[in-house]
């Protein structure tokens, strides 16, 4: 890892993660998933299921089906964990955004540069979290794994985010919180930054080229 003291100078796009980057959601995330867990009479270690943080959920069921041999279809699976995420986070009359993550994403708003946010939720979540966090605003671009046709840590989310903005991958800056998600950013050929914040305790940043642990970066 290399300890920079600012942002690169070439960056013309910064990409943001949403689950531990824009939201503290990955506790509720690990508390719904392990009823799920609990519900098919399977034994998750937090070892494991760390793991599957900042992939798809679908890509979660099918890493777990052939882990564990469990029978129902993939889709079932979703389905069944999307039916405590949506209600829950719809339930919410206003969702609270990281410390200090929206004063950056004025800042950089305010120099120009174009947002994207590619996040491995369901597009339902992503705009029920956007909306309410009051954030959905700043973002050129929104896409999710399903659109890219292949979770984190796989680079596809990012590219096409890069894509989608007409910004060139090596040009552009991603803030990430998870290993998955940082792996996706290095193989897409980005500048990553961790965010290393609750909820990634776990997480191994090492991959990351900066490691952060508040929005406080100097913008060049």
């Amino acid at each position: 890892m290399t300890i920079q003291t600012k942002l690169p100078a070439h960056i013309e796009a910064v990409i943001f993660d949403m689950d531990g980057v824009l939201v503290n959601s990955e506790p509720f995330y690990v508390e719904v998933e392990q009823i799920n867990f609990r519900q098919l009479g399977l034994e998750i270690s937090e070892e494991e299921h760390q793991t599957y943080q900042g992939t798809a959920t679908d890509r979660m069921w099918e890493l777990i089906k052939k882990r564990h041999g469990v029978e129902q279809p993939v889709n079932e699976l979703v389905e069944m964990t999307n039916n405590l995420v949506t209600p829950y986070f719809n339930s919410m009359e206003k969702i609270e955004a990281m410390p200090g993550v929206e004063t950056l994403i004025k800042k950089l708003k305010e120099k120009g540069i174009p947002l994207a946010l590619a996040s491995s939720s369901y597009s339902d979540v992503i705009e029920i979290i956007t909306q309410k966090t009051g954030l959905k605003k700043y973002f050129d671009v929104v896409v999710d794994s399903q659109m890219a046709g292949a979770s984190k840590p796989e680079p596809e989310i990012f590219l096409l985010a890069a894509q989608k903005l007409g910004v060139q991958p090596e040009k552009c800056l991603v803030i990430e919180d998870s290993t998955n998600g940082i792996k996706a950013a290095k193989a897409a050929g980005m500048f990553c930054v961790a965010f290393a914040g609750p909820g990634s305790e776990l997480q191994d940043q090492s991959q990351a080229d900066w490691i952060v642990s508040d929005f406080n970066l100097p913008i060049p």
